[in-house]
């Protein structure tokens, strides 16, 4: 691994790390009370926005260029992947519903990252290291919250979650810019 893609990959990882447990810590802090006041749906959509909002500044280190061009192209990747990912998982539920939700979430995020980029041609090779790194960041965690419980479970998840996933964006964002300069 070259010491520029192991940069972006720490980085990312790092940063999104932190962005996933503050979020996760809102979860587990904060649901019952945002699930009473806001309902299930706008709870989501707040979480989701608190990715998008942070998560687009941490991963906008990463990327060469303008941070409010890197933003929309982030809240529109993020939004596909977290709709991908919610309608996968709600039309066959349980764990075969989380496997679902990972690959279509990590597809179409996938997909908005190679076509902003104009790179279309890496879609299934970048496709398949998202899958792998959301998946490993999403079933680790979860186990680990299985594992642990309450509070501190749900932590550990958003900090192994975040790190994976931040880390596998952070190279498909990485690998992205570097085919521009290949093209």
């Amino acid at each position: 691994m070259n010491t520029h893609l192991l940069r972006a990959v720490l980085r990312g990882g790092i940063g999104f790390c932190l962005v996933s447990l503050v979020v996760f810590a809102t979860v587990a802090y904060g649901e019952r009370w945002m699930y009473a006041r806001l309902g299930v749906l706008s709870a989501y959509v707040v979480w989701t926005l608190a990715f998008v909002l942070l998560g687009g500044l941490v991963l906008g280190l990463v990327v060469e260029g303008r941070l409010m061009r890197f933003y929309l192209l982030w809240g529109i990747a993020f939004f596909a992947y977290a709709a991908g990912w919610v309608c996968a998982y709600f039309m066959l539920r349980g764990v075969a519903g989380e496997w679902l939700g990972s690959l279509v979430g990590s597809l179409l995020m996938t997909i908005v990252f190679a076509l902003g980029f104009g790179a279309p041609r890496l879609i299934p090779k970048l496709s398949l290291l998202l899958f792998v790194a959301n998946s490993a960041g999403y079933f680790l965690g979860s186990a680990l919250n299985d594992y642990v419980g309450g509070h501190p479970g749900m932590l550990l998840w958003g900090i192994i979650y975040g790190l994976l996933l931040g880390a596998g964006i952070s190279a498909l964002l990485h690998l992205l810019q570097k085919s521009r300069n290949i093209l």
